[in-house]
């Protein structure tokens, strides 16, 4: 599963969330939230979560 990420870094700064915020809001562990940040696929349970938080338009979609 991947996040897009420039729609996830956009989204963040729209909501005025910094990664140790999303991190708490969502469950998902900063090692993880940098590496989706970066462009690294992640598990569906980890792209729910940030979804949750940030919307599903995040989610790339034909994943």
């Amino acid at each position: 599963m991947r996040i897009d990420r420039v729609k996830l870094i956009a989204e963040m700064a729209r909501r005025d969330i910094n990664c140790n915020r999303l991190v708490e809001l969502s469950g998902v562990s900063r090692p993880t939230l940098t590496a989706v940040r970066s462009g690294k696929s992640c598990s569906m349970e980890t792209a729910e979560k940030l979804a949750a938080v940030l919307g599903n338009d995040i989610i790339e979609k034909g994943e």
